[in-house]
């Protein structure tokens, strides 16, 4: 793998996992409560009441649950992509889920909104992310390594 795609899936790895984790954290009110400087919702009513607005068209009931799963799956996909940890499958889960996230935000806001704040691009670079050969300094690397020595381990003590 070529250095600047190592440093690429590496950045991209953080990149997207941090944000995720901080919009997550910025939800359950852990930077502070709804309104001081740099806090976007600061809870998780706040948060709620946006989910509404992007979520529209959609029955009322189902928002609550719908925001519930997308804030799980961006904490899980976020420190999966962190670890580096299953890394393929978190890149593809979260390409799917800020797609959905863009998706209805132009349903709901037109589409300069998910332009705007970039939305579609979060999508591509974790379905570009996805479609990376190796993630060097992460958690599978590390797996995978452990596992190719002891097949070759195995190997070298059967041939002598």
């Amino acid at each position: 793998m070529h250095i600047n795609q190592k440093l690429s899936s590496i950045y991209l790895r953080l990149a997207i996992g941090a944000s995720y984790l901080w919009e997550v954290a910025d939800r359950l009110g852990l930077f502070g409560p709804n309104g001081h400087p740099h806090v976007g919702w600061g809870d998780w009513k706040h948060f709620i009441a946006y989910a509404k607005q992007v979520m529209s068209f959609l029955p009322d009931g189902i928002v609550n649950p719908l925001a519930t799963i997308a804030t799980i799956g961006e904490g899980g996909f976020g420190l999966l992509l962190i670890l580096g940890l299953f890394t393929r499958m978190a890149a593809l889960g979260s390409g799917i889920l800020s797609l959905c996230f863009a998706i209805a935000m132009a349903i709901s806001f037109g589409i300069e909104s998910p332009l705007g704040y970039s939305v579609f691009t979060l999508s591509a670079a974790s379905f570009l992310l996805a479609g990376a050969t190796q993630y060097s300094w992460s958690l599978d690397s590390w797996f995978a390594s452990r596992i190719v020595n002891k097949m070759l381990a195995t190997y070298q003590a059967q041939t002598n």
